[in-house]
């Protein structure tokens, strides 16, 4: 499995039997056609799944019939987790572009635990990273205008997509519609496509079909109103590997 580890990377240093762990955690690689939805809210779980390559949203239905996007997901993230403490899956995984995962059951996660305690460790620091990111949407949901939540957005982008290669001279490939935008900053596709115009039209990004370049990438982290996370590395409480 070609699951990439740069998340767990930036926690700390891995061990060669660490690395083969999380390289072995899931199920074979599962190719996802553009538009499938793997999991549907309200589906029995029974694990989550690694996020091997493409881009996959996770919504919810709100029972005005309105999607919710709550996050854009990209190779290297661990996909399903908040289901892990219900009977029924708690989100609806869709790929937006074709995409690979690898399905990892329960009882094999379980095992880390006994077998690889600081690797454990580890998935509950990820997992807290991204209880960090939806406190950070959450705090600008509402209270920021089109042109923050944007910038915040493109900025993220761009610091998750650095890892893995994507990003070449501050440009990425970007395959949302307005749309998906809108329902993800909770915004209009109009006011999605006024905000970016005029981002463009003030020199801070451009645009080329599905690619973004970010012409200023210091006054776009000037714009966004919230600072980025970066996990502590190596802390001082996480086990020692066995």
């Amino acid at each position: 499995m070609s699951y990439p580890i740069h998340r767990f990377q930036a926690i700390c240093r891995l061990t060669p039997a660490e690395e083969r762990h999380l390289t072995t955690l899931g199920d074979a690689e599962v190719v996802r056609r553009r538009g499938e939805t793997f999991q549907r809210e309200g589906d029995a779980p029974g694990g989550f799944h690694l996020h091997v390559r493409g881009w996959i949203s996770s919504s919810i239905l709100l029972r005005s019939g309105h999607r919710l996007i709550q996050k854009i997901h990209l190779p290297g993230d661990i996909l399903g987790t908040p289901s892990m403490v219900l009977p029924q899956a708690a989100d609806t995984l869709t790929a937006i572009t074709e995409a690979v995962t690898a399905f990892v059951p329960y009882e094999r996660f379980g095992q880390l635990f006994t077998q690889a305690p600081r690797l454990a460790a580890l998935f509950t620091i990820a997992v807290q990273m991204e209880r960090l990111a939806l406190m950070d949407v959450l705090a600008v949901t509402g209270n920021a205008s089109a042109r923050e939540q944007l910038a915040r957005l493109l900025v993220d982008l761009h610091a998750r997509l650095s890892p893995i290669g994507m990003v070449q001279d501050d440009s990425f490939h970007l395959p949302l519609t307005q749309e998906v935008l809108g329902d993800l900053l909770g915004l209009t596709a109009v006011h999605v496509n006024r905000t970016i115009r005029g981002m463009e039209a003030d020199g801070i990004i451009s645009r080329e079909g599905h690619r973004v370049r970010l012409l200023n990438l210091p006054a776009l982290r000037e714009i966004s109103p919230l600072p980025p996370r970066r996990p502590q590395f190596e802390p001082a409480w996480l086990p020692t590997p066995l």
